[in-house]
């Protein structure tokens, strides 16, 4: 192939890539408005601007296209995660430490609602379901090494428990800390993190 024949191509590929990029973007936005079951194709390609045929050029299905957007959320949560569970100072204060884990969590799942529509949403296939998995994981072994390092002597169940107990909790408020507005936010997120201190101080403080 010479270079006068592959401009056109990588203009072709550049374009096919940024339709993708914008047909993730408009399923993302409407995942998070009416959750996985409800969601349509043809929904989601009106959002993006583009016809049904277009989308099904892409994308074989509402379950093809999730699980791109959910490959998409776990490669950006890792980048999130590495800013949040890099390995901190056991002696930091319990408050220091929630801030510097939940600060860059939280700004990742207000930034992508869909992410936790796609994550809580019961009606997720199985398939779909199992491509959740890598940043269920994700979150649940940086979390395991943090305590860790803070108790090193704690049993292996009560680990596993207060890790699972975490991440829960936190689940919970998230759909406060999505829908706050900016005014509200700060003290939506302070009265978060009061509630996990308070449970975790006991075992990590």
């Amino acid at each position: 192939m010479t270079e006068d024949t592959a401009k056109p191509v990588r203009k072709r590929q550049a374009r096919g890539e940024k339709r993708m990029a914008e047909l993730l973007d408009a399923a993302a936005e409407v995942f998070a408005e009416q959750g996985f079951a409800k969601a349509s194709t043809n929904a989601i390609a009106a959002r993006a601007g583009a016809s049904p045929g277009t989308l099904y050029q892409f994308f074989k299905n509402k379950q093809e296209l999730a699980e791109a957007l959910m490959a998409r959320y776990v490669e950006r949560l890792e980048a999130a995660h590495g800013e949040a569970f890099a390995p901190q100072d056991p002696r930091l204060p319990l408050p220091h430490l929630v801030d510097r884990v939940l600060d860059p969590i939280i700004a990742f799942d207000r930034a992508n609602p869909g992410f936790h529509a796609l994550l809580a949403d019961p009606g997720v296939t199985p398939e779909l379901a199992e491509a959740k998995r890598p940043a269920q994981q994700l979150m649940f072994s940086s979390l395991e090494a943090i305590f860790l390092q803070r108790a090193p002597g704690i049993p292996p169940a009560r680990l596993a428990l207060t890790v699972t107990m975490t991440i829960h909790l936190f689940r919970g408020t998230l759909p406060l800390l999505i829908a706050a507005e900016e005014k509200d936010l700060p003290l939506t997120t302070m009265e978060v993190k009061r509630a996990l201190i308070a449970y975790l101080a006991p075992l990590i403080g």
